[in-house]
């Protein structure tokens, strides 16, 4: 519990001091989900790195087609937020806090050349932490697979 708590912290904090450093928000809510997956749940499916990464990335390019097809609203943002657990499913990269990805994409309407190679770099630094991390518990070795 302690070696997972510390890593949330920090692969948090690490998103927070590397976003101020480049001048860009790294923290998004649906990462905070994704840490206390990868941190805490480590060994299931939804925590593996292809899910983490890839489902965040399907995820968020989901919710750029919805808002390019329909705008930005909240029954398009739910619209996304849904055809996000489907496009995951059918890539086998589940991981649920992605599904919220797609959702904020629809309602804030980020720059996609911006924030995609900001979310896959997020998502990559919280799957490193967890690498790290479980290096200093007893038990299965982070990742279970990576692919």
């Amino acid at each position: 519990m302690a070696v997972a708590t510390a890593a949330a912290v920090v692969g948090l904090v690490a998103l927070v001091g590397l976003g101020f450093v480049m001048g860009q928000a790294l923290l998004i809510p649906p990462l905070a989900a994704s840490a206390a997956l990868v941190y805490g749940a480590p060994a299931l499916p939804l925590a593996q790195p292809r899910s983490v990464i890839g489902g965040q990335l399907l995820s968020a390019c989901v919710g750029f087609a919805v808002h390019a097809v329909v705008g930005s609203s909240l029954w398009a943002a739910a619209v996304a937020g849904g055809l996000a657990l489907g496009a995951m499913m059918a890539a086998r990269t589940p991981h649920s806090p992605a599904a919220a990805t797609a959702v904020i994409v629809v309602v804030t309407e980020p720059d996609a050349v911006l924030y995609l190679p900001l979310l896959a770099l997020a998502a990559a630094l919280l799957v490193l932490v967890g690498v790290l991390a479980s290096r200093l518990r007893p038990g299965p070795v982070y990742p279970t697979y990576w692919w």
